[in-house]
């Protein structure tokens, strides 16, 4: 069976759709699922996350909520974004990292409106997964936060969700025809063409502020 790593954290909405559509993928390809702290990420490679620029954060509110009524996917967005998904990070760790898990942590905060930053709603969480709130405070489960995203920037890992197949990465929800087509044909990415452009030259940098 073909193994996958999907790197996510549930601050993003996209990362959300990308796991319902995690199902259109062939039942043969076993996927992990790796919680990463976006924040992280996006402080390695300078960069803002969609939220911190007004007018993209409208956008990306309006796309997500179209794409979702398209594929049929229940979406409602939180009471506020973006939020602290630490806590619910480090309770999909303490649980496994389960798919089961991950899914009921999602469906919470991206199908109920609810208010992320709402101590009942994390407590809600850790009592139907059947843990000891203290789980979450283990010096263990913080430091499985910080390796993991470690290992996904030694990756390549830029942003959530990205799906790593044998060293492949495929980043956005909107992934999955590229990705449905890579498993079908591993030899798209080894054509001549996909090879000159992981070489192409830069020919222009913005300069610094």
């Amino acid at each position: 069976m073909q193994q996958a790593d999907w790197y996510f954290d549930f601050v993003s909405p996209y990362a959300y759709l990308g796991l319902l559509r995690l199902g259109e993928l062939p039942p043969g390809l076993e996927i992990s699922f790796r919680p990463v702290l976006f924040a992280g990420l996006l402080n390695h490679w300078e960069q803002k996350g969609p939220a911190e620029i007004p007018p993209k954060r409208s956008w990306t509110y309006r796309s997500c909520t179209w794409q979702a009524a398209r594929h049929g996917i229940p979406f409602r967005l939180p009471a506020a974004h973006p939020f602290n998904s630490l806590p619910y990070l480090r309770l999909a760790l303490a649980a496994g990292s389960g798919g089961h898990a991950v899914r009921r942590i999602f469906d919470a905060l991206w199908t109920t409106g609810a208010d992320p930053s709402d101590p009942r709603l994390i407590a809600e969480l850790t009592h139907s997964l059947h843990l000891d709130p203290a789980e979450l405070s283990r010096q263990e489960v913080k430091d499985a936060l910080r390796i993991g995203t470690e290992h996904a920037i030694a990756r390549g890992v830029f942003g959530v969700p990205t799906l790593d197949i044998g060293g492949e990465l495929f980043w956005g929800a909107d992934a999955m025809d590229f990705v449905q087509a890579y498993l079908d044909n591993p030899g798209i990415l080894s054509t001549a063409e996909m090879q000159r452009l992981a070489t192409l030259p830069v020919g222009a940098a913005r300069r610094p502020l």
